[in-house]
């Protein structure tokens, strides 16, 4: 089968690679659509040492199932592995589980014409769904995971609360898509690239700026921010910009750098929750809203062939693209 294979760090090869078998518990699963997530450019760039060359990255896909009961069965994937047995699993989080892994990381991911993911990890997807749409199933529950966990804390309603969305990709879109969805009374993104900011101004009836630029929200405003990026430098405007009494959802795991300031956070009784992907409830919640077309058209999302892979990593590294999405066809 043909593979885009990480190689090194800021490389890729689009390259035959032996199709996968499906082991005990697995299925065959024939990909049609794969995107690149914020973790795959992280491995790309040679900061994920989980990830080791060479592999097959990409966790986000849809696709048809290939061969037994279910042959043809259109499906997006789960990509998170848990044990199913440990009290975090069996209490409903396997986000949580100590012996996770990860399509994409720790086995064969989706950027391949095949993968085998274990049979359980399938959702079926409705005739009226695009593999391009399905395959935002994943990215789409991580951040409907994390607006949920804010709501759990925050003091108001949601609908009633100005909040900030720091970062434009995929995963910080969706959660403004969400937010807005929920009747949300002030929505704020913040992006760095130009070209981004322009597409996400059409997106949804957000305030889209800068933050390297002069036009700031003021500090202390909003009830929730959410971090889409998870810098040293993210984490220092969080802290700045999260009201007091407000929430910061933090999702991104850009580094580990200082900059989130617990002395504001403990003397404003200002909440931090860190956020980890997602439950399957998250999962068939994101199913539906894009079945359903809760989240708008989604026109923004771009598609390009496998074997232009790795020139669709670059144009994201230099912010040549305008879309929050890259999806990858292998057909």
């Amino acid at each position: 089968m043909k593979a885009l294979v990480y190689t090194g760090t800021q490389s890729l090869e689009f390259r035959e690679e032996p199709a996968p078998t499906a082991g005990t518990g697995d299925t065959l699963i024939t990909i049609e659509a794969s995107g690149i997530c914020g973790s795959d450019m992280h491995a790309w760039h040679g900061h994920d040492a989980r990830r080791i060359p060479p592999m097959i990255l990409g966790h986000e896909l849809a696709g048809r199932v290939e061969g037994g009961a279910d042959h043809g069965l259109r499906v997006a994937v789960n990509p998170l592995i848990s044990c199913g047995r440990c009290r975090d699993c069996r209490a409903g989080a396997p986000n949580l589980c100590s012996s996770r892994d990860l399509i994409g990381l720790g086995r064969a991911g989706g950027y391949a014409q095949q993968v085998a993911v274990p049979a359980g990890n399938l959702f079926p997807i409705a005739d009226s769904l695009s593999a391009v749409h399905a395959s935002l199933m994943e990215p789409t529950a991580v951040s409907l995971h994390a607006v949920h966990l804010a709501e759990r804390v925050l003091a108001r309603p949601i609908s009633e609360c100005h909040t900030l969305v720091i970062g434009g990709g995929a995963i910080g879109a969706l959660a403004a898509l969400i937010l807005q969805g929920k009747g949300v009374r002030e929505i704020a993104i913040a992006e760095t690239s130009s070209s981004r900011r322009d597409s996400l101004t059409k997106l949804c009836n957000a305030t889209v700026y800068d933050p390297l630029g002069d036009q700031l929200p003021p500090d202390n405003h909003f009830e929730l921010v959410i971090d889409a990026v998870g810098s040293g430098a993210t984490r220092a405007a969080a802290s700045r910009l999260a009201r007091t009494g407000g929430v910061i959802s933090h999702i991104g795991l850009q580094d580990n750098e200082p900059g989130l300031d617990t002395r504001r956070l403990t003397l404003q009784e200002i909440s931090f929750i860190g956020n980890y992907t997602y439950n399957d409830t998250d999962l068939q919640a994101s199913l539906d809203l894009l079945t359903d077309g809760a989240l708008g058209s989604l026109d923004w999302v771009e598609t390009r062939p496998l074997n232009e892979g790795s020139p669709a990593f670059e144009d994201i590294h230099h912010a040549r693209t305008p879309s929050p999405k890259i999806v990858l066809l292998p057909w």
